[in-house]
This record gives structure tokens, sequence and C-alpha cells, in this order.
């Protein structure tokens, strides 16, 4: 089973890394195109934007336990 060691992502359009490091810890990009929620928790990705989109890099890492 993989274990979480980070829960990120990089906004194409702004160009900020967002991350989130707990859980319900809810961060949004400078242009508010993507969000990162749930630490190390969960992963989940957010469009307050609007529809979702690709505009995204992802940047979590696993680990194997």
């Amino acid at each position: 089973m993989a274990k979480l060691k980070r829960n990120a992502a990089r906004c194409l359009s702004c160009g900020r890394v967002v991350e989130s490091t707990y859980r319900h810890d809810y961060r949004q990009c400078k242009c508010g195109k993507i969000a990162v929620d749930g630490g190390l928790v969960y992963v989940k990705r957010r469009y307050p934007g609007g529809e979702p989109t690709e505009h995204f890099e992802e940047l979590s890492e696993w680990e194997d336990e």
C-alpha cells in the first residue's frame, strides 16, 4: 500500500504551487483555477473557477509502505 508524502499541484495558468499539509487544509492558487485539499490523508482537486481543467501539473509524492 502506498503512503502519501506530499499533496501538491502547480497551476499552469499562474504558476503557483499549491500544497495541502493536513486534513481539510483547502488551498487555492492565486488565479483561482485550481485548489488542493486533504493533506496527507487524501488527495482532492477542486476547480473553484468553474469546469474541471487539466491546467495543472500533479506534484503529489507517494512512497511504498
